[in-house]
């Protein structure tokens, strides 16, 4: 059977030259797969991300105080900042002298489900590239605190999301945000594109005394699910698939805008 062929203003992994990040920080197993995996299918694969864990940063950007890069080897750096930082540095500093035409974020350990993307460093970087009309992913592999993240299930699944991506015709203000199921690479039952769900963290709200007698609070992991009727990305991972959700940067909402008006 003939490959399909590419729509005009898709990309060509082959000649792409593709910065890597995350939220995890620049020694986390995780961006050591994705590089891994990326440099077999790519020439010309940049990794800048953070030096330090920044899990739950969400977008934010570091304003009050410098920014350090920290050269590692030729095509590695480290940011003493944000995953948002550490793209926007790559592309109007470090590779300045040709921006990435794609942006990879992960591979979070952890998944990014529902509301996750509000709160997430690892889709944070894939929103600024996005920002900076860079074609960019996000990819999380669902793991369990308490157990070994499969990360075989993600090198092996990942190539062929990346392969269909090639196909894609990128819309501005859009990204891609891609989810590993928590099973072994031979039980995922496919590739689904779906839309995102709904649930929320901070179910487990707890509360306790330190020794100084104060009052502090700890918010735990635990969701209330709040998902959509039919498939979504929770179910979709719950069902060993691999979840692929468009995102978009565009916020506002038409119909209230309309509403509004009439008021105002």
């Amino acid at each position: 059977m003939a490959a399909k062929p590419k729509a005009k203003g898709c990309l060509d992994l082959k000649s792409a030259r593709v910065l890597i990040s995350n939220d995890d920080g620049i020694n986390a197993p995780g961006i050591k797969l994705l590089e891994k995996v990326v440099r077999k299918m790519c020439r010309d694969v940049w990794v800048v991300a953070p030096e330090t864990e920044q899990s739950a940063a969400s977008h934010s950007l570091t304003l009050r105080r410098p920014l350090r890069i920290r050269r590692l080897s030729r095509r590695r750096f480290a940011i003493d900042g944000t995953p948002t930082d550490s793209v926007l540095l790559a592309s109007r500093q470090i590779m300045s002298d040709h921006p990435p035409d794609l942006v990879l974020s992960g591979i979070n350990r952890g998944g990014n489900l529902g509301e996750d993307v509000t709160y997430s460093g690892t889709v944070a970087a894939a929103m600024e590239g996005t920002l900076l009309g860079i074609p960019s992913v996000a990819f999380s592999l669902v793991t369990d605190d308490r157990a070994a993240a499969k990360w075989a299930t993600a090198e092996a699944w990942l190539p062929k999301v990346l392969k269909r991506l090639e196909h894609f015709s990128w819309p501005k203000g859009v990204l891609v945000n891609v989810n590993f199921p928590d099973c072994p690479a031979k039980s995922v039952t496919g590739i689904r594109v779906v839309q995102q769900g709904r649930r929320k963290i901070g179910g487990d709200l707890h509360q306790g005394t330190d020794p100084r007698g104060d009052a502090y609070f700890w918010i735990g992991a635990q969701r209330v699910g709040l998902d959509k009727k039919g498939e979504t990305d929770l179910s979709v991972v719950r069902a060993n698939g691999v979840a692929v959700t468009p995102l978009s940067l565009e916020l506002t909402h038409t119909p209230s805008v309309r509403a509004l008006k009439d008021i105002f």
